[in-house]
């Protein structure tokens, strides 16, 4: 009796047919120094997009032909997240080239996919290495990743472990993950984890137009510039639960307009000057914040390109319309 069509296994492309791989290297589960000092660059965006790990098979410890399979992103902190989480234990590790992306993002952009997936366990020899057939693969992972597909390619079954890596141990244990394990969380500290990044990589731009603007005598704009960024790289991780709306952009032009009143405080403007400049750097901040949509759990794919078209326009006429009062009250 043959195989059910849906189960059988198809021949490989000739990129994806098994090849005679090197010897995995040999990775610790331990989390040096060094290792943290690397952490805490790329967090503030030095040398980020080069933080990676060379993508294929690795041995955690000394794993034998029936030790597990996880899978995961060449985005380094997203593979030392998996050694270190499963200290003591041995176990092969299958880096997918997600061109340096964590799995979250690289499911959404497909690189953490199906295909990848399939050519990893191909090239790096897999089949020939282990005695079983499951790779378990991250919760998070699961948008870009077609199990059945992946089945039919490599006759390997794809499982979905825990959303955290910090779970894994626990879930071995078990055989199965909890619903707490999948559930997925995105509290203040995950939040501000993000904001070192954001801050970063707008100030580069912000920062010297507020110092220009200082320099020139527009004292007030130079801090509501800053204002911006602090508002739309900061605050809004920081308050995202309670600022008005669900749209990223109203969320952070609610922020942008909290930072803009405040520093008013401090500078005597007539009303008109004051509503010019609430416009214009309510929508820098709403343009700042709404790079959070790329990294939250609330909005999908097709979310972040819906509000991205509707928000952008909308921070173009705000800037535009400011602009315009600013200097109708010069001349009338």
């Amino acid at each position: 009796m043959g195989q059910n069509a849906n189960t059988q296994k198809v021949t490989l492309s000739p990129k994806l047919r098994p090849v005679q791989a090197a010897a995995p290297e040999t990775v610790s589960s331990e989390y040096t120094r060094a290792d943290r000092l690397a952490v805490w660059k790329a967090r503030w965006g030095i040398n980020r997009m080069a933080y990676r790990v060379q993508p294929g098979l690795y041995a955690l410890g000394s794993p034998a032909a029936d030790a597990p399979v996880f899978a995961t992103a060449n985005y380094k902190l997203s593979f030392d997240a998996l050694r270190t989480s499963l200290k003591g234990l041995n176990a092969w590790l299958l880096v997918l080239d997600t061109k340096g992306i964590n799995v979250w993002c690289a499911a959404g952009k497909g690189t953490f996919g199906t295909l990848e997936l399939a050519r990893v366990i191909a090239e790096t020899g897999l089949e020939a290495r282990v005695s079983h057939r499951r790779v378990i693969l991250p919760q998070l992972g699961a948008p870009g990743v077609s199990a059945h597909r992946v089945k039919a390619y490599t006759g390997f079954t794809v499982v979905y472990g825990p959303v955290r890596a910090e779970d894994l141990p626990e879930y071995l244990r078990l055989g199965s993950a909890t619903p707490e394990m999948r559930r997925v969380r995105f509290n203040f500290s995950d939040r501000m984890t993000l904001a070192p990044v954001q801050l970063v990589h707008f100030g580069r731009y912000m920062l010297p137009a507020a110092a220009l603007l200082f320099l020139l005598g527009f004292r007030a704009d130079a801090a509501y510039t800053a204002g911006a960024l602090f508002a739309g790289g900061a605050l809004v991780p920081a308050l995202l639960p309670w600022l008005p709306g669900r749209s990223f952009a109203v969320k952070s032009a609610a922020a942008g307009l909290l930072v803009t009143a405040l520093i008013a405080l401090a500078h005597d403007q007539s009303a008109a000057q004051f509503a010019a400049r609430a416009l214009i750097y309510s929508a820098a901040a709403s343009f700042v914040g709404l790079d959070f949509t790329g990294a939250s759990t609330y909005t999908s794919l097709s979310g972040v390109k819906k509000e991205m078209r509707l928000a952008m326009p909308a921070h173009a006429l705000a800037a535009a319309a400011g602009l315009a009062i600013l200097a109708a009250g010069r001349f009338l």
